[in-house]
């Protein structure tokens, strides 16, 4: 049998680490990137490639960082403080962007999540601006401005201080908005927008038919990932705002589906 070619023999090495980190996240129920990285004597480029193409194939979840096993994807729900420690720059940069898009007078939807919480904070100093959520603590960092504030009724979610159930959904329904501002927890351009709580999916679907407008607010880190419930699929979405380590693939999808991207 003769030697193998170059191309051959780095695909059977990738393949081969490809297992090895399936193994170790079934076996300790996490990885991360950097210590992968130093245990295989690789970049971290390399590594995320990795834990894509495994993601792709369904063998593990792509979290923040790292990578769950699939069993345990579904149960992953960091809380709002753990959120917010995570990609702090862009989710800044990402606020601001959408902070440009609201004009005077408009009504607008937050849901709950640390981006959105962002963009409130990017909003605060705006006038004649109202501001339906059913996050907690938005409304909480609004309350003082000259922001009016509607927040939803129903159940609160301790973990993302986001408040869910028929309340939250009904009191919605009797609304209406220019854009809603959606976080999400998973973006996968072929599966659709996904968070791991499903009274949180429905709340979200509700705010998309109440506004005019749907835009994504997410760091890069979301896309190729999913989570438990389904919100939507692209088709409902109309712009997303994200930084520029986006994919190249990811971002020809969205632009293929006719969505307008801002990237930061």
């Amino acid at each position: 049998m003769g030697e193998l070619e170059g191309g051959d023999k780095n695909r059977i090495l990738a393949e081969e680490r490809r297992r090895h980190i399936v193994d170790q996240v079934n076996r300790d129920g996490k990885v991360l990137v950097q210590n992968l990285a130093k245990r295989f004597s690789t970049s971290q480029v390399t590594i995320r490639q990795d834990l894509e193409a495994l993601n792709a194939r369904g063998l593990i979840h792509r979290t923040h960082g790292g990578a769950l096993p699939i069993r345990a994807a579904a149960l992953w729900d960091p809380s709002l403080q753990e959120k917010e420690k995570l990609f702090r720059k862009e989710k800044q940069h990402i606020a601001a962007a959408a902070a440009r898009m609201v004009q005077e007078g408009q009504c607008l939807v937050l849901d709950s999540g640390s981006t959105t919480t962002a963009v409130a904070r990017a909003l605060r100093g705006s006038h004649r601006l109202t501001i339906i959520t059913n996050a907690v603590n938005i409304a909480g960092d609004l309350a003082g401005t000259s922001i009016e504030v509607i927040l939803t009724g129903g159940t609160l979610r301790e973990n993302s201080f986001s408040l869910v159930g028929p309340l939250a959904e009904e009191s919605l329904r009797r609304l209406s908005a220019d854009i809603f501002f959606l976080g999400v927890d998973g973006f996968d351009v072929h599966f659709g927008l996904t968070t791991p709580n499903m009274l949180e999916a429905k709340v979200n679907r509700v705010m998309m038919k109440i506004a005019r407008r749907t835009v994504v607010v997410c760091d890069s880190s979301k896309f190729g990932s999913r989570s438990l419930a389904l919100i939507s699929g692209l088709s409902a979405i109309q712009h997303v705002i994200t930084d520029r380590n986006i994919s190249s693939s990811d971002l020809a999808s969205l632009r293929e589906a006719d969505i307008e991207v801002t990237l930061v």
